[in-house]
């Protein structure tokens, strides 16, 4: 698994690596003004799963019904390594087989939860 950090925080990129996450920041690769559509556009071309702080990566998926990227959203007033930096990488370890299929993945906190993509199946 590969994370595009979406963060302001670089300090992700280098917590991941010490975990054996390989990870790169998105101003690194692409336009730091790019819109998320771009950004998650190049994600599931290079095969990255979005690491993201923005509500606005998991409402892309759901207004498109995509199977990819996965997506990792993470919901709290402080988004930093030091304060939740532990519960993402357990949960990256967790699920790593639903993210590596397609998966949108919320952790806050308390918990985490994962939905598998596409959000909406078509039923046959």
């Amino acid at each position: 698994m590969k994370l595009l950090v979406d963060m302001k925080s670089p300090e992700w990129v280098q917590l991941f690596a010490q975990h054996g996450i390989t990870a790169e920041h998105w101003v690194m690769l692409g336009n730091p003004t790019a819109s998320d559509a771009e950004i998650m556009a190049y994600a599931r071309d290079a095969g990255f799963a979005v690491f993201t702080h923005d509500l606005d990566f998991g409402n892309i998926l759901a207004a498109t019904n995509a199977r990819g990227p996965s997506v990792i959203q993470i919901r709290t007033q402080d988004p930093t390594p030091a304060a939740v930096g532990p519960i993402v990488v357990a949960t990256l370890h967790d699920l790593t087989m639903q993210l590596e299929r397609g998966a949108l993945v919320t952790i806050d906190p308390a918990r985490a939860r994962s939905r598998i993509l596409p959000l909406f199946p078509i039923s046959s």
